[in-house]
C-alpha cells in the first residue's frame, strides 16, 4: 500500500513524532520542542511536494494551503501562555486549515450517499462534549461553535467521499477526519473544562495520526 518513499518517511515521521512527545514534557528540553513540533507538518510538506505529481493542481494547492495553515497554528499555539489571543488566532489559522479540506474532499463528493445518520451521530457527540465546554467558554463562546461547526463539516465531507474514491484514500481521510476531531476534543476539554494528565501527549499524538493520515489519503488519489 505504502511506496518505498512513503515508508521511509513513515520512519522519519515516527522519529520526528516521538522527539516532540518526549521534549514537550520536558522543560529542559524545550528548544527542541520548538523545533520538533512544527518539524511534524513541514516533513509532510515535504513529502506531499515530492510526491503529488499525479494531482492536479487544485488539490495540491488546497493541500499546502491546509498545511500550511495548519503549520501557522501549530506556532501560534507554542506561544499561547504569552497571550489568550494567541489561542484564538491558532483557532483561526486550523479554522483555515479545515476548511481547506473540506473544499478538497468535496471536490470527490458522492452525491448518491445521505450523510444524515452520521451527522446525526457527530451531534449527539458534539452535544455531549459541548455539555462539558459551556460553563468554561467565556468569551470564546462563539468561537468554538464556530471552530466546532466547521470540524464538523470537515469530518462529514471526508465521509462523503466514499465510493467516489479508492478505499485506500477514503479509509486513511475519513479515519485522519476523526482523529482530528479526537485530538480538537481532547484540547478542548484539557482547556475549557479540566487539566486531563498527560493531554499534551495525546493532543499531539492524535493530531500528527490525523495529519499523516489525511495526507497519505490525498496522495493516494489515482489520477486526479
Amino acid at each position: 500500500m505504502l511506496t518505498n518513499t512513503e515508508k521511509q518517511f513513515c520512519i522519519l515521521f515516527f522519529i520526528i513524532v516521538l522527539t516532540e512527545l518526549l521534549t514537550g514534557q520536558t522543560e529542559s528540553l524545550q528548544n527542541v520542542h520548538y523545533l520538533a513540533k512544527p518539524a511534524i507538518v513541514i516533513s509532510l510538506i515535504f513529502l506531499f511536494i515530492k510526491t503529488s505529481q499525479h494531482l492536479s493542481k487544485s488539490i495540491k494547492g488546497l493541500t499546502l494551503a491546509a498545511l500550511a495553515f495548519s503549520l501557522l497554528g501549530d506556532i501560534l499555539l507554542m506561544f499561547v501562555n504569552k497571550s489568550e489571543h494567541i489561542f484564538t488566532l491558532g483557532l483561526v489559522a486550523f479554522l483555515l486549515a479545515h476548511i481547506m479540506y473540506i473544499l478538497i474532499f468535496l471536490k470527490h463528493r458522492n452525491i448518491k450517499i445521505t450523510p444524515f445518520g452520521f451527522i446525526a451521530v457527530l451531534l449527539i457527540y458534539t452535544s455531549y462534549l459541548f455539555n462539558f465546554l459551556r460553563e468554561g467558554l467565556g468569551d470564546m463562546l462563539i468561537p468554538v461553535i464556530v471552530y466546532m461547526v466547521v470540524i464538523l463539516t470537515m469530518s462529514t465531507a471526508a465521509y462523503l467521499r466514499k465510493g467516489k474514491v479508492n478505499i485506500v484514500s477514503y479509509g486513511l481521510v475519513f479515519l485522519g477526519a476523526l482523529c482530528f476531531m479526537a485530538s480538537d476534543s481532547i484540547l478542548a476539554l484539557n482547556k475549557f473544562y479540566q487539566t486531563i494528565p498527560w493531554s499534551n501527549i495525546s493532543i499531539m499524538l492524535t493530531y500528527a495520526i490525523a495529519q499523516y493520515l489525511i495526507i497519505i489519503g490525498i496522495l493516494k488519489l489515482k489520477g486526479d
